[in-house]
């Protein structure tokens, strides 16, 4: 009895440590981890970068960087499996592994995509999982090169923490939020508060590294021109899979000044704000001046509202500089000294992601978004000043919303002096500033989610007349899937239901993406509701 007790022992113990690769079960996430054991430098038990519905981390895994709640409720579909990479040589296992158990894949570098398309998905019939690149976060910084290689995974505030680390003359032109993953962030084009004295991101990245649709990991040099212009703007996980970015720093002041000045509508909001429009992209061009709107209480009379528009903004110089470009160009904004604050570049990129004062920099390599919420987003591009007369449709639209939220960018300097066709993100020359809109929710209440996107699409509609025409822009970073959807993405008709969108989004790069995504990707292996399409098969 004792010997057959040992026997059994023995044998448990000997399971136990058997290669986990050799998983006793057909599920779609057992022949997944399997193939990714046989395929990569993977050796680690499953728990440790697999997680499924079953585990009690998934959940909190899955939600750990989604941006918006509303991807997240009940009835939207789940991932079979989340994969969580920590090699470059597990992630090009993950394509191979997709590929051969034909598994959609969702690739995640931040989470931040309005529409969650990295982590949800509603199109096709077959399972998909998660790629989730959060681990994938190495920042390197060559001063002496004046440059950076930044895994996908990275955030957008790690990558600047680490650049002020090594200079404080140093920067990156890229997004006000902080915990934007980089990988994601760079493909729809980067925009941020030195875009009108540097460009976008994608016009300051100069290699970078990818997984392509055969699982071959390629850099600039082997991928060539055409798929390295396609990644630079073209949206995210079309192409490929990102696994970094060499990016060009650029060279910023030890001082800058930052300042944020509110007008409500009782102090001549309307005046100041249709004077902004004349000046927003025509001023010096190391000034980024945003208007944020939205609804505030009166102070002097409580239950009434009224419209809030507050001027938000760096400049890349000292204060007594901005005073003066202030002063001759904008004096309707009655800036002051006391209204300014000087610091360092990396102070202002905390100030301008709505930190605290004093808050340290070291807050930036916490990497996740402490702002999430159930929210619908739009956006447009404005080539005209908006009159007076339209500027106050919109108070009164915003009014009627409980948590409305308007955010207008200015473009012009460096904006208007790079080609449309440079990148795929067309919305360059003549563009005055671009317009995003959000409204927001705290509860998953459907009932609730209708009432609020019902607003936005009606704001959207009065805004219409005032937007960019033929096509009608959007910017491609802030998805809206109200704009169109591959509803089948392996069909022929797929080309024709995203030239709604793709038009929008990119212009007349649309074809020129289409061409490319054909040549790199013709069984569309890359795909979700509003990827690049192939051409049809009689083309």
């Amino acid at each position: 009895m004792a010997s057959s007790n040992f026997i059994m022992v023995s044998f448990f113990i000997i399971v136990l440590l058997w290669s986990s690769c050799y998983v006793l079960s057909h599920s779609i996430p057992t022949k997944f981890y399997h193939c990714i054991c046989k395929n990569s430098d993977f050796s680690d038990p499953f728990p440790t970068a697999f997680f499924t519905p079953q585990d009690a981390s998934f959940i909190p895994i899955l939600s750990s960087t989604a941006q918006n709640l509303r991807c997240l409720m009940t009835s939207v579909p789940k991932p079979e499996l989340i994969f969580i990479p920590k090699t470059e040589y597990q992630v090009q296992a993950a394509v191979i592994c997709a590929k051969m158990l034909n598994i959609q894949l969702r690739v995640r570098s931040g989470g931040h995509d309005y529409e969650g398309l990295s982590y949800i998905s509603v199109i096709g019939s077959s399972p998909f999982v998660i790629v989730d690149l959060s681990k994938l976060r190495g920042i390197n910084v060559n001063i002496k090169e004046n440059s950076a290689w930044a895994q996908a995974g990275a955030t957008v505030g790690e990558v600047y923490y680490k650049i002020s680390k090594k200079s404080k003359t140093l920067g990156f032109p890229a997004g006000l939020c902080t915990s934007l993953g980089i990988g994601g962030h760079i493909t729809g084009g980067a925009y941020g508060s030195m875009m009108r004295k540097f460009g976008l991101g994608v016009d300051n990245v100069i290699d970078a590294r990818i997984v392509n649709a055969n699982g071959t990991i390629l850099d600039r040099k082997s991928m060539g021109e055409d798929l390295f212009w396609a990644i630079r703007g073209g949206g995210g996980a079309s192409f490929g899979i990102i696994l970094s970015w060499k990016m060009k720093l650029v060279t910023v002041p030890s001082t800058v000044t930052v300042f944020t000045v509110p007008k409500i509508l009782e102090d001549g909001a309307t005046r100041i704000f249709y004077k902004w429009q004349q000046v927003a992209d025509k001023i010096d061009d190391r000034l980024f001046m945003r208007v944020i709107i939205s609804v505030v209480d009166k102070k002097e009379l409580e239950g009434e509202r009224t419209v809030q528009t507050a001027y938000n903004s760096l400049f890349l110089e000292n204060a007594d500089r901005l005073l003066h470009i202030m002063n001759e160009s904008f004096p309707e904004l009655g800036l002051t000294q006391k209204d300014c604050t000087e610091m360092s570049w990396i102070e202002s990129i905390l100030y301008i992601a709505g930190y605290p004062t004093n808050t340290p920099p070291e807050v930036l390599l916490q990497g996740k978004s402490q702002f999430k919420s159930y929210f619908k987003a739009k956006s447009d591009f404005v080539k005209k000043p908006i009159p007076k007369t339209g500027l106050e449709g919109v108070w009164k639209r915003v009014l009627k919303e409980d948590s409305a939220l308007m955010i207008w960018n200015p473009y012009g300097g460096m904006m208007g002096k790079i080609l449309e066709s440079e990148t795929p993100f067309p919305h360059r020359k003549a563009v005055i500033f671009m317009i995003q809109y959000l409204t927001v929710w705290n509860q998953p209440d459907q009932e609730l989610a209708t009432k609020h996107v019902d607003w936005i699409r009606k704001l959207y509609k009065y805004m219409t007349k005032y937007a960019s025409m033929f096509p009608r822009e959007a910017y491609v970073n802030y998805r809206d899937l109200d704009l169109g959807m591959n509803k089948n993405v392996n069909s022929n008709s797929s080309f024709l239901q995203a030239s709604m969108w793709g038009n929008k989004y990119f212009k007349n790069n649309f074809n020129r993406l289409v061409q490319i995504k054909t040549k790199v990707d013709p069984e569309n292996f890359f795909k979700h509701e509003q990827s690049i399409p192939v051409l049809p098969l009689n083309q």
